[in-house]
Parts: structure tokens; sequence; C-alpha cells
């Protein structure tokens, strides 16, 4: 199964949430893998987080959903632009967001461009559920 793109998942409203859906913090996740896409929004759906998925880094920069608080998790190889190419961007735009990493193609020296670029993390898949929700909480903390 697919996920629709950009696709919004929202959870159910319970009666402790008084942020607005303006204020909710999204999860922006970004992989070109329909597959993970799903099994992502599931998980940060699961954790109260509202997850919105794109396909490219170009479906995202084409949305209207940066400015909202949250963090970006990204996978590093896509085609077209790739996760550091996006993470640059958004700083050099002056628009830097967290991001967390999450690639099956990670190597010493990603990593380390990744994070002195300022990543909250760089993880690879297969990932801990608790270690990418850590993650996330801490993005969130940070934007």
């Amino acid at each position: 199964m697919r996920v629709e793109q950009p696709h919004l998942r929202r959870s159910a409203p319970s009666s402790s949430q008084r942020r607005s859906d303006a204020e909710q913090p999204l999860v922006i996740i970004v992989d070109d893998d329909g597959s993970v896409q799903e099994a992502l929004s599931e998980l940060i759906l699961s954790a109260g987080f509202q997850p919105v998925c794109f396909s490219s880094t170009r479906e995202l920069l084409d949305a209207d959903v940066l400015d909202r608080p949250g963090c970006l998790i990204l996978d590093v190889r896509m085609p077209g632009a790739s996760g550091l190419d996006l993470q640059r961007h958004l700083s050099q735009t002056g628009n830097p967001k967290p991001v967390i990493f999450l690639t099956g193609h990670g190597d010493i020296p990603m990593t380390v461009q990744a994070m002195k670029a300022g990543a909250v993390d760089f993880l690879t898949k297969p990932v801990r559920d608790q270690t990418l929700l850590d993650a996330v909480i801490a993005g969130i903390a940070m934007d």
C-alpha cells in the first residue's frame, strides 16, 4: 500500500489536546519508499505526533509546511536532491529545521557531514522505534 503524496495523517483529538492544528508540531517524513513512509507515519502517529509524508525534496519544498513547528526525518539518498542537499538548502535559505537522517546507505563521512551541519541524529535502517522517537522528541524540542 502506497501513501498518497503529500499525505497528512491526523490522530483523533483527545480532551487533553489543547493545540490547534496550526500549532501542532509536524514530523515531516521525506523518503522515496512508500512502505517506509507508511511505517514511519504509523509510528509517529502512535506516539501522538502529526506526520506528513513526501517522496522527494522537491515535493516538500513545493508544499507549505516548513513554517510549522516540528522536525524532519530525511532519507539520505533519493532521486533528485538528497537529504543532505535539503539540509544544506534549508540552512542557506534561513529556514533551518531540526533534521533526523534515517538511511540504509550511510557511511562515516556522510554521518560526519550531517552532524556538522546540525543534524539531530543520523540513524541507520532498520532502527529501533524508541531510538527514532527519542530523536523526534529531541528535534521537536529544538524547533
